[in-house]
């Protein structure tokens, strides 16, 4: 009998590679999705409402369950608190404690936002205490407290901590990389002025990378189950190209062959003035992923794009 895996999130940027990486392993894989479902493959279900969730749980009836969906917007979380807590911290409770009791491991994605990122203090490993400079890191630690609260007997629930994610998309605009496309773009009217940080390190990581690596990761943890609660709760998983948003752009407008006559470097770090603080350097270290023996490498940023 195949084993069945619910994907939440997955008409998103990462839950859709997930979503295709499963099923074509050979799992009976089920998504969850709200404005773009489309059952029967993707499951309409609102994470909002705890009854929803269960009944979700109740018609997938799954073995495993990566969980994807999130407020994945720091601008978005500010504007909106109350909502984003919802999404990003009660439907991950509920969704914990609903598959704690059923014996369903539950893979949580989580964020380099968690740390810090004070100059100097990164790469941060996994055990390493958790200090967000924002609202949006702040709900996703949350998150990761109650799924590591909920599951502490069972052991079923493992953290995955990645960086900002490009891909394939429906829209640039559904990544903070691929929508740079649009900018270098733009950049091509000199008086466009746009200005582009140069300042805070990136480690852009392609979505096929995790979704193969969390794919990995459930071997991994299923294979050893009865020794499942000696096993790490937290990894992490990242790219190591290093670049800030306005080298992102060069290697775009390297690739596209134009210029950046109407881009500006911006070295100036955070507005102290502004809502959302991103951090400096959140590099994560994948220390204990090459520990459990899982393959870390990623494709290179230009030869992908």
């Amino acid at each position: 009998m195949a084993t069945t895996v619910l994907v939440t999130g997955a008409t998103g940027l990462l839950g859709r590679q997930v979503f295709d990486r499963f099923k074509r392993s050979g799992c009976l894989t089920v998504g969850q999705g709200f404005s773009r479902a489309n059952p029967p493959t993707i499951l309409k279900s609102d994470l909002e409402k705890p009854d929803d969730i269960k009944g979700l749980l109740d018609e997938a009836k799954p073995q495993i369950v990566i969980h994807c969906a999130a407020n994945r917007f720091p601008d978005l979380c500010d504007k909106n608190p109350e909502q984003a807590r919802r999404v990003n911290v009660d439907a991950t409770r509920h969704l914990a404690e609903l598959t704690a009791e059923r014996n369903i491991l539950l893979v949580y994605i989580s964020t380099d936002y968690v740390f810090p990122g004070t100059e100097g203090e990164a790469p941060y490993e996994a055990d390493t205490e958790t200090k967000p400079p924002n609202l949006y890191g702040e709900l996703k630690r949350d998150g990761e407290q109650v799924v590591l609260e909920a599951t502490k007997k069972s052991g079923m629930g493992i953290i995955v901590r990645v960086p900002v994610l490009y891909g394939t998309a429906n829209e640039n605009s559904e990544s903070a990389v691929n929508t740079l496309v649009d900018a270098v773009w733009k950049a091509q009217d000199e008086n466009a002025g746009i200005k582009m940080d140069d300042w805070a390190q990136r480690y852009p990581t392609n979505t096929e990378d995790v979704a193969r690596v969390l794919r990995d990761i459930v071997i991994k943890y299923l294979k050893e189950r009865g020794q499942i609660l000696k096993l790490p709760k937290v990894l992490q998983f990242s790219s190591e190209d290093r670049m800030t948003k306005y080298e992102i752009c060069e290697k775009f407008a390297e690739i596209l062959g134009v210029s950046l006559k109407g881009m500006v470097r911006n070295k100036e770090g955070n507005d102290p003035n502004a809502s959302v603080q991103r951090p400096y350097d959140t590099h994560l270290s994948t220390k204990a992923l090459k520990d459990l023996g899982i393959d870390v490498q990623t494709v290179g940023f230009v030869d992908w794009w």
